[in-house]
C-alpha cells in the first residue's frame, strides 16, 4: 500500500515512524514550512521532515492546498507531486492545513485522520489541552475518514484511554500519539484486505477544542483551585500559567489544590513545601515557578532568590 503521510509535530512523526517500521511505502511526506524557533529563531525543520529527510522520503511544504487561494502555485505544485505519487491513502496527523476536496478525492482510499479524542468530543485543534482543562475521566484516538467538516468524518476505530491527576497534556500527548501510531497501523493493514467499518459520529456530545490562546494563561485567582489546578496540568508544557507578584511577572508550572479559605490571590504560606494562595474557593499550593528569564525551579529553591511573604497578594485579578 503506498501511504502518503501529512503531518508536522511530534504527534505525527511518532505515527509516520509506526508506518516506515512496518513497512508502508511512503512515497511523499506533506508537512508545514519551515518555522524560525530557539534563541537564534533560525529556521527549524518539521519532526515530520526530519524524519523523512533522514531515510531519503520526498518531502513538499505547501503554504495552502487551495487551488484558488493566496498560494495556487504551491498548491498546483502539490497537486502535482501527490498525483506522481499515486497514493492508496494519505494519512493526517496534526497536519495544520485544511486539506481542499480535491485532496480528500486524490487517494484511492481517501485519507485518514489519527485525532486525539473519543469523536465527537473535543473536534477542533486543542483535544488533548481542553479534555484535562474540562476535567475529563478518559481521552483516547479516533482514526476517522476524513471529509469536508471540521473533524466530523465517519470513525473507524476507537480506542479510550484514562486521564490521570498527575496527567499533564505533554505526559497525555506522548501516550496517546503512541496509542494513534499502533491504530493507524491496524487502521491500514484492515484498510488492505477490506475491514473497516465506518460508522457515523453520534450527534450528541459534540464539543469544540479551541486552539490555546496565550491570553488564556493569565491566572484568574477568583477561580476555584481545582479549575486552575487542571489549567496548570493542560498549559504544561506550553504555555504555562501566568500570573505576577510585587510587579514582577512569574510563571506557575506545578500547583496542588487544597482546602482553605481568604481573598482570592493572598499569599497564606511560602516555604519548602510550596506557596499557598488563596483562590475564590480553595487554596492553590504553587510547587514549581519561573521568574522571567529564569528556569522553573520548585518552589524551595524559587524563593531562595525571591522573598514571598504571607500578606501579599498574586496578580491583578482578571477582569
Amino acid at each position: 500500500m503506498r501511504v502518503v503521510f501529512a503531518g508536522t509535530p511530534e504527534f505525527a512523526r511518532v505515527a509516520m515512524e509506526r508506518l516506515h517500521a512496518a513497512g508502508f511505502e511512503i512515497p511523499l511526506v506533506l508537512t508545514q514550512p519551515d518555522r524560525p524557533a530557539g534563541r537564534g529563531m533560525k529556521l527549524q525543520a518539521s519532526p515530520v521532515k526530519q524524519f523523512a529527510l533522514d531515510r531519503g522520503i520526498a518531502v513538499a511544504q505547501p503554504r495552502s492546498l487551495r487551488l484558488d487561494g493566496k498560494f495556487p502555485h504551491e498548491a498546483a505544485a502539490a497537486r502535482e507531486a501527490l498525483q506522481a505519487a499515486q497514493p492508496d491513502v494519505m494519512v493526517v496527523a496534526a497536519y495544520g492545513l485544511i486539506l481542499p476536496q480535491w485532496v480528500l478525492d486524490l487517494p484511492r482510499l481517501g485519507c485518514l485522520n489519527i485525532h486525539a479524542s473519543l469523536l465527537p468530543r473535543w473536534r477542533g485543534a486543542a483535544p488533548i489541552h481542553r479534555a484535562i482543562e474540562a476535567g475529563d475521566a478518559r481521552t483516547g484516538v479516533t482514526i476517522m475518514q476524513m471529509d469536508a467538516g471540521l473533524d466530523t468524518g465517519d470513525m473507524l476505530l476507537v480506542e479510550a484511554l484514562p486521564i490521570t491527576r498527575a496527567d499533564t497534556t505533554g505526559v497525555l500527548h506522548d501516550r496517546l500519539a503512541d496509542l494513534g501510531g499502533r491504530m493507524i497501523v491496524e487502521a491500514l493493514e484492515l484498510a488492505a484486505c477490506g475491514g473497516l467499518r465506518p460508522e457515523p459520529q453520534p450527534a450528541e456530545g459534540v464539543t469544540y477544542a479551541a486552539k490555546i490562546d496565550k491570553a488564556e494563561a493569565t491566572i484568574d485567582w477568583r477561580q476555584p483551585a481545582a479549575v486552575i489546578e487542571r489549567r496548570a496540568r493542560a498549559f504544561s508544557p506550553a504555555p504555562g500559567l501566568a500570573t505576577t507578584l510585587a510587579g514582577e511577572a512569574v510563571k506557575v508550572w506545578r500547583v496542588a489544590a487544597e482546602a482553605g479559605a481568604a481573598a482570592p490571590g493572598q499569599v497564606l504560606s511560602a516555604g519548602a513545601e510550596g506557596i499557598r494562595v488563596a483562590t475564590g474557593e480553595g487554596v492553590l499550593n504553587l510547587l514549581e515557578l519561573q521568574r522571567a528569564g529564569g528556569k522553573r525551579l520548585p518552589a524551595r529553591e524559587f524563593l531562595q532568590g525571591f522573598a514571598v511573604a504571607p500578606g501579599q497578594v498574586f496578580g491583578a485579578v482578571a477582569d
